[in-house]
């Protein structure tokens, strides 16, 4: 079974980005969120995006047309009834998520499969609350999503075969790399990647180098392509921060513990990109 009608919950930076794969690739999107504004402003997002798709000849001007007319928007969780399959990208708080699944289960089909974007919640703890435990899974893309590859597909205990199944192909007709997870704090990028980027913050609180030096070091010495701190910035400061503790609480090893510069960074509103100020100035 393919899914063609699709719900996104949430138009900010992953959620906008989901819409605009999944419009480029031909299936229908409904885009929710609370105010009009916020959706405007995550269309506007996706506009931005497919014009420089056209700009670098990766998309024609009809196929951004046809895109953007697959997209629907709607601050009403109802419109999502008719959705195949939702995939929800709200605020990563376990407390926003369960509503919002409580609601799906109430306002979708029987059959609809209910994902969640979460990059490092419990799938099965919200499988548990939702009403439909074998139609929950995790769908974890990575930012930003147009470009890049790889969606973690995280199984719930409670999963069904079939909701892995259809929600690995939908997967890949979006021309994305599947990897199946079991549901565990932070899944496999996560749990790798941030522990890096808080020790590379531990060694910039530490005085050993500055930011350009340690961000240098993995590019030359490691061949990342982006540094941990410039990583940590496009990010945002404030989810690596999250992250690590959803991994102190969940396993309770110190090594799990954020760095302190790291919490000062988000006291102070110096979150990334966002912000236009984190471990590097985005002002200019």
């Amino acid at each position: 079974m393919m899914v063609q009608n699709i719900g996104v919950v949430g138009a900010g930076t992953m959620g906008s980005g989901i819409t605009q794969t999944c419009a480029v690739n031909g299936l229908s999107v409904v885009m929710h969120d609370m105010s009009n504004d916020l959706l405007e402003k995550g269309l506007k997002t996706i506009e931005h995006s497919l014009d420089r798709l056209v700009a670098r000849e990766k998309l024609s001007n009809s196929d951004k047309s046809e895109a953007l007319a697959r997209i629907r928007c709607s601050t009403e969780l109802e419109a999502l009834s008719e959705s195949g399959l939702v995939v929800e990208a709200a605020t990563e708080n376990m407390d926003i998520k369960i509503p919002i699944f409580e609601s799906l289960n109430q306002i979708c089909g029987p059959d609809a499969i209910l994902a969640s974007n979460t990059s490092s919640l419990s799938l099965t703890t919200l499988a548990a609350a939702s009403g439909r435990p074998d139609k929950i899974i995790g769908m974890h893309f990575f930012n930003p999503v147009s470009l890049m590859k790889l969606v973690e597909i995280i199984r719930a205990l409670q999963t069904s075969d079939k909701t892995y199944e259809v929600t690995e192909s939908l997967t890949r007709a979006l021309g994305k790399e599947p990897i199946v997870v079991k549901d565990s704090p932070g899944f496999v990028v996560n749990r790798m990647l941030v522990p890096m980027i808080n020790e590379a913050v531990f060694i910039l609180y530490e005085g050993l180098a500055g930011a350009d030096e340690i961000d240098a070091a993995m590019k030359l010495g490691a061949n990342h392509p982006i540094g941990p701190l410039a990583l940590a910035d496009m990010i945002g400061i404030d989810v690596c921060l999250y992250v690590m503790n959803v991994l102190l609480k969940e396993f309770g090893d110190s090594k799990f513990r954020p760095c302190p510069l790291l919490k000062q960074m988000v006291n102070a509103g110096y979150l990334g990109r966002k912000s236009r100020r984190g471990f590097f100035d985005y002002a200019k």
